[in-house]
């Protein structure tokens, strides 16, 4: 924060910027390919890339794009509830935060926090599971004033929204994966529509944050919210970080006796 101290980027950082504006933690940069996203069951929930069977993840080149063709992250405290069936779409939540693609012209940079305009959302359905995708425009975007809605999307940038859902269909193909599926035949949602839903899934993080809903296995940890029983001090919070050994000796694991501490502090 603003005082140097470690603090969760998934539940310290507030959802709303400003009246209608939310926050947006940048996780992958426009143009980029490697899969980086808040390590939800990390202490402080760092930026990480994805490792999976041992091995770190990249999005593939899928043509004609490079890499992600927005600046992707998340909005902060939020969750997509496993537990809970969309009522839109017939399935669960996947357990993260709700995912963001910023459309401005800047390339933001890993671990930026920005404030975007909501314009609107896509129901992407992953593996079976409710995987929301909402379009937002930075704020300071010299174009910000003319986005609105998800139709000036539509007018001002032709086929952008096309290639959004192109991109998110086929990006897992080159990993041997089949395409992924929509819900409201692949249509965006405006708005309205997508702020509630950002604002249905804070709810679901404060239960999860308070304790009301079993994260199993997510670090709720955290330093500013009053109400969460995961709560702990500045000093407590620099304690994990600096506990935690070099990224080049161990990008995945957390120390046996963090783990004991966390444990400790949880219960």
């Amino acid at each position: 924060n603003e005082k140097g101290q470690y603090i969760s980027p998934f539940h310290d950082i507030p959802i709303y910027a400003d009246k209608d504006i939310f926050h947006m933690v940048v996780e992958v940069p426009r143009w980029s390919n490697a899969k980086m996203e808040i390590a939800t069951k990390d202490p402080l929930n760092p930026i990480k890339q994805d490792v999976k069977k041992g091995k770190l993840r990249y999005v593939a080149n899928l043509f004609p794009y490079k890499g992600y063709i927005w600046n992707y992250g998340a909005i902060p405290q939020t969750w997509e509830d496993p537990g809970h069936s969309d009522k839109h779409t017939g399935c669960c939540g996947d357990n993260d935060p709700i995912d963001v693609c910023e459309i401005g012209s800047k390339v933001c940079a890993r671990g930026e926090i920005i404030r975007v305009k909501v314009l609107g959302i896509l129901a992407m359905i992953d593996e079976g599971e409710t995987d929301w995708k909402v379009i937002a425009i930075n704020v300071d975007d010299p174009d910000a004033a003319n986005y609105n809605d998800i139709n000036d999307v539509k007018r001002l940038k032709p086929g952008y929204l096309e290639a959004t859902v192109d991109w998110f269909r086929r990006y897992k193909v080159p990993d041997g994966k089949p395409e992924n599926e929509f819900a409201f035949n692949a249509e965006f949602k405006d708005k309205d529509f997508a702020v509630d839903i950002i604002k249905s899934t804070h709810d679901y993080w404060k239960a999860l944050v308070t304790k009301k809903t079993d994260g199993k296995g997510i670090s709720c940890m955290n330093t500013t919210v009053s109400e969460s029983p995961f709560k702990c001090d500045p000093d407590a919070a620099k304690a994990i970080v600096d506990a935690l050994p070099p990224p080049c000796e161990s990008a995945c694991t957390i120390p046996t006796d963090v783990d004991k501490w966390f444990h400790h502090q949880k219960n």
